[in-house]
């Protein structure tokens, strides 16, 4: 079984499809504690997508469960306008759905000002609560898988502000057990991804002296992003994503001279890439 947030319908489970049986749950809490109890084998979860950026709380849960990550995939976001039979923008007056999803059609809601946006927690699940109102005032932005399992009407497509809208998942699977995946579709590990998360010392040229250690080895970054460190006011964590398998040894040796001078070194996982 593989873990989810959302309902039936959402790009959570467009993702966890490629991994396994979908299960769904309606907090990413929830997902992390599934792991974590081994009440499912694994779970997707989005880290990053192309116009919002990251998903900040996801980052907070990897550091507080014991989860590795084992598989990233990346899904395209195509929103579509949903209504039940017979709707239209017209006579509609309000459009659920989450809030990030509502933030990336800021232009469709410029040049429909008499609709009124209104978050929900999941825009599979806005298409749901429309369904089961069976009411025309209320439409919904969700997945056209969405619209076909709760028998909508798709009333416009590519809603979104910009067409790159795509939005990046991890795999995650309990730590004790990382190996012991069965993936729908293997990952391709012709590239090996690996994810860190650091603190520093608040002293200069912490951070200088950090990202010295991967460069000195033509280590390629892929990403740094600072967040605050919830244990100590106006200090920060840092998470790396960066090319290379965690057993290299020139990455083997990189870590080991992070962690002489950094106050926490955690590695999140190296994984692969599940494409469709």
């Amino acid at each position: 079984m593989t873990a989810y947030q959302g309902e039936p319908g959402a790009y959570g489970e467009i993702a966890a499809l490629r991994i396994g049986e979908p299960q769904p749950f309606e907090s990413f809490e929830e997902v992390f504690a599934a792991v974590e109890n081994r009440k499912v084998d694994n779970a997707v979860i989005p880290i990053e997508n192309s116009l919002g950026g990251s998903i900040h709380r996801n980052y907070d849960l990897l550091l507080q469960h014991p989860v590795t990550i084992v598989a990233e995939t990346f899904v395209k976001v195509e929103h579509c306008l949903l209504g039940i039979h017979g709707s239209t923008t017209e006579k509609a007056l309000k459009v659920l759905s989450h809030p990030q999803a509502l933030a990336q059609c800021h232009n469709f809601f410029a040049t429909h000002r008499g609709l009124k946006a209104e978050a929900a927690y999941d825009t599979a699940g806005s298409a749901k609560m429309i369904a089961a109102d069976n009411d025309s005032s209320k439409l919904a932005i969700a997945s056209k898988r969405a619209a076909e399992l709760y028998g909508l009407e798709i009333l416009q497509e590519n809603l979104a502000d910009e067409e790159w809208n795509i939005t990046r998942f991890f795999c995650i699977s309990h730590t004790e057990n990382p190996e012991a995946q069965h993936f729908k579709i293997k990952p391709d590990t012709s590239q090996y991804k690996t994810s860190i998360a650091f603190t520093l010392p608040n002293v200069q040229g912490s951070l200088f002296k950090a990202l010295a250690t991967f460069a000195m080895r033509n280590i390629d970054l892929a990403k740094i992003e600072s967040r605050p460190f919830r244990k100590k006011a106006f200090e920060y964590l840092f998470y790396v994503d960066f090319i290379g398998e965690q057993h290299d040894p020139n990455i083997h040796n990189a870590l080991s001279h992070l962690r002489e001078f950094a106050t926490m070194v955690k590695v999140l996982g190296s994984y692969g890439v599940i494409t469709e």
